[in-house]
Order: C-alpha cells, then sequence, then structure tokens
C-alpha cells in the first residue's frame, strides 16, 4: 500500500482521538488490520499519529500562526493531514520537504475538496520555507511543550524540571510489548525460542523484571509459543510491581484492585498451590475475565467496592497489593492521548479514592503482613501525598507503617527502600510509583 495509506491511516486514528475520545493504540490497530498495510508503511503510519499526538500542542500552534485569524480548517480529517504535514516537515528528516507537502495537500484534497488542498499547501510551504532557514525546535522540546501547563508543572514538582522533560519525551512510541515469564522458566531459553518464531521481531532482556522479555514487531502474539502457558502480556514496569510484594510460597495474597488479573499471575505463579490467592475488583466482568483465563492460578475472586466495605473477600492475608486505579500518566508513551483527559482537581479526587481503598483493604491482612500501594503514575499528588495520608490515620484500629520493600527478586531496585519510582527514562518501563507497608493492628 502507498504512503497515501499510511498518512490516510494516522489522519483517522487523530480524527477518532479527538472527535470521539478514542484510544489510538486501539484505533490505529483496527486501522492496520483494515487496510493490511506492509510493516515499512505501517511503522510510518504509527510514527506520524503518535509523533502528531505527542506535539499536538505546538503543531497547532504553528498552524494558528498561518491560519487566517488563528484558525486552521474546521474539517478533522483536513486538519489531520495539515498537522501530519508539519510533524513530517519539523521532524521526519528522511522525508525531503516537497515529498511531505505534496503528500499532505494530496490527503487535504481528498478529505475536503481543492479549497483545502490550497490553504494546506500555503501553510505548509510556508511553513518549509522557515525550516530551511534554520527555524528548528527539538521534537524533545516540543513534546514538553504540548503537554497541558498544569501536568508539566506536576511533573515538575514529583521529579524535577529536566525529569519531567526527559520523562514526557521518553521513547520508543509506542513502548515494546512485554512478556511476562513464569518463575520456572528460562529467560534466556525463551529469548531464544521467540527470536526461532519471530524471526523480523527485536526481542530483548528486560532490564528491571527478571521475568520480563521485551518484544517489538512480532505479530499476533497469540501465535507464539508459550503465550498463556509459559508466559503472559504484561508490561515490564507492572511485573516489577507485582514482584515488589515479595509474596513467598505457601503464603494467603490479595490482589485488592485486581482487573483482569494481570499482576495475580504473577503472585499465583509466587504462591504456588499450598498458597491462597484472592483477585477483589469492583467490576465482576473483569474478574470473570481471569477466571476464564487457560492455566490461569487457583483463586478466589470477590465484587468489592472497597469504599462501601469489604464484602466477603476475609482476612488474615499475609501479603496485600493496592494497585489503585490512578490517572495513568504513567502511560504517557503508549497512550499519548491520556493527558487530554485528565484535570489537576480530577488527580487530587484520584488520591482520596487511593487513600480509601487502600486503608479498606489493609483490614483484611493480618498483624504484621506486607501492603504494597502501587499507582500508574509519578505525580507527587498520588505518591507521596497519599504515603502521608496513609500513615497518618487508621481504620477499624490498623495502621501503615512505611517498611523496606520485602521483594528478593528485586533487591538491587527495591533493597532498603520504602518507596520508589520506575521512570521511563531511567527503566524502561512505563512510569510507576510505588509504596511498602508494614500492617500493624491494635
Amino acid at each position: 500500500m502507498s504512503v497515501h495509506g499510511a498518512r490516510d491511516v494516522a489522519a483517522t486514528v487523530l480524527v477518532r482521538v479527538a472527535e470521539d475520545g478514542a484510544f489510538a493504540a486501539a484505533v490505529l490497530d483496527a486501522e492496520l488490520r483494515r487496510h493490511g498495510l506492509d510493516p515499512r508503511d505501517a511503522g510510518l503510519a504509527t510514527e506520524l499519529a503518535y509523533g502528531v499526538l505527542r506535539t499536538e500542542g505546538w503543531l497547532e500552534e504553528r498552524l494558528a500562526e498561518r491560519a487566517t485569524k488563528g484558525r486552521g480548517p474546521s474539517q478533522p480529517l483536513v486538519r489531520a493531514h495539515v498537522l501530519i504535514g508539519l510533524y513530517t516537515l519539523a521532524f521526519l528528516d528522511r522525508v525531503p520537504g516537497f515529498a511531505a507537502v505534496s503528500e499532505a495537500v494530496e490527503g487535504a484534497r481528498r478529505a475536503g475538496g481543492e479549497g483545502a488542498s490550497r490553504f494546506v499547501n500555503a501553510v505548509l510551504r510556508g511553513f518549509a520555507d522557515e525550516i530551511e532557514r534554520g527555524a528548528k525546535i527539538t521534537m524533545e522540546d516540543a513534546i514538553a511543550a504540548s503537554a497541558p501547563g498544569w501536568l508539566r508543572g506536576a511533573l515538575r514538582r514529583s521529579i524535577g524540571r529536566q525529569g519531567a522533560v526527559r520523562y514526557l519525551a521518553a521513547g520508543p512510541v509506542p513502548p515494546p510489548v512485554g512478556l511476562a515469564l513464569g518463575r520456572a522458566e528460562s529467560r534466556d531459553d525463551w529469548l531464544e525460542r521467540l527470536r526461532e518464531s519471530a524471526e523480523r521481531a527485536e526481542i530483548a532482556l528486560g532490564r528491571v523484571s527478571p521475568r520480563a522479555i521485551n518484544l517489538r514487531g512480532g505479530g499476533d502474539l497469540r501465535r507464539l509459543p508459550g503465550f498463556e502457558e509459559a508466559f503472559i502480556v504484561q508490561e515490564e514496569g507492572a511485573q516489577a510491581v507485582g514482584l515488589l510484594l515479595g509474596a513467598r510460597p505457601g503464603e494467603a495474597v490479595l490482589d485488592a484492585c485486581a482487573g483482569r488479573g494481570n499482576k495475580a499471575w504473577l503472585l499465583g505463579d509466587e504462591v504456588g498451590p499450598t498458597g491462597r490467592l484472592a483477585l477483589a475488583d469492583k467490576y465482576p466482568e473483569k474478574l470473570s475475565a481471569f477466571a476464564a483465563r487457560p492455566h490461569a492460578p487457583v483463586a478466589s475472586t470477590h465484587a468489592v467496592d472497597w469504599l462501601v466495605g469489604t464484602g466477603d473477600v476475609g482476612g488474615g492475608f499475609d501479603r496485600v497489593l493496592v494497585d489503585a486505579p490512578c490517572s495513568g500518566t504513567g502511560t504517557l508513551r503508549r497512550r499519548p492521548e491520556i493527558a487530554r483527559h485528565r484535570t489537576p482537581e480530577g488527580v487530587v479526587e484520584l488520591s482520596h479514592l487511593q487513600v480509601a481503598i487502600t486503608r479498606r483493604a489493609a483490614t483484611c491482612a493480618k498483624d504484621g503482613a506486607r501492603l504494597v500501594y502501587a499507582v500508574c503514575s509519578v505525580l507527587a499528588d498520588e505518591a507521596e501525598a497519599v504515603v502521608e495520608q496513609l500513615v497518618a490515620g487508621d481504620v477499624d484500629g490498623v495502621r501503615l507503617e512505611p517498611a523496606p520493600f520485602d521483594a528478593p527478586e528485586l533487591a538491587d531496585l527495591a533493597a532498603g527502600r520504602t518507596s520508589l519510582r520506575l521512570l521511563p527514562h531511567e527503566h524502561g518501563t512505563d512510569g510507576y510509583f510505588a509504596a511498602s507497608f508494614v500492617v500493624r493492628r491494635g
């Protein structure tokens, strides 16, 4: 399929994200399957869609500077094509300027007619002239400038000014797919087996999780040997969060916000057949998805609204994982559109929810048990601010005391620390915060 196809796919993704609030990854996957793009064109479509989404604020400013009365085209597809053209001119040096202009103009013509194509032609030719005269910006700066102001400020307060810039611009985009191996599997052996089965894929060992293999360009993962038997699909940072709990064979473990149970798969592997694994979540359909998985560990499942009570979860757990609902801003590399769905007020509301859930789940633990609180966010409002509230009070005579992580598989990462962040620009994972506690009763 032609480059037109790649740019049309990218434009469709941008429109669906902007107009329907869709997630870019899901739309992109569907469009790539529908159009049957070859790997090269699929790669270009992916780069254009994610690149524009990450730099959209800066691109919109460039468009406004060149549009009549500061407004660009009203047709969503035309607007998408002009943004793609601006992005290509600014950041894809391998594409000749004349080609970038021509492709965008043709896309605008197909989407909006001759008037739209003339507008796009004028905008892009003017921008191309500026680029030739040396008016350049780094992609890192464009990404940082495109993030909402509140998010830039929150990141600076949380991980420093330079850390915020590096965090926002971290790649690769999209990041690799993570595979989580079972405890008994040899990572080196599976690395070789997967390379033999997916010869065109980029496959490498994870940097943080001792269970992780990261893969790019592997096609349909369900066709790989060992799928849902020797390994599951799970991002490396998420694996690390599960392993930070330090579950041991024979222990009773509660995954308090289990969702579809990816972390529970690892926890069940840790406690083994002599242990007890319980999964809780507010949404029963998610728990049903876990139970229906092939080779899922034996576990009890509990539909629980922690804001109301503990339901039928019971007590006496040795370890509790609270992977709490959060802003998801740790996933910006794979979900750049998520920033437009979050507000500072919403993050504060989530922090109150995180505190309430963690305190309630802690009442299911026995005295001296370990609890790990985690979120896919690095923002202080969902990290240190939550920890401060957790240690300031108790629920039903149960209190939480910060304690070093007890996680042998991640000893190099976590030894001696009571909390930590995983950062994409440092660890190659999504962004996470995790904190470790001992539960005290009475």
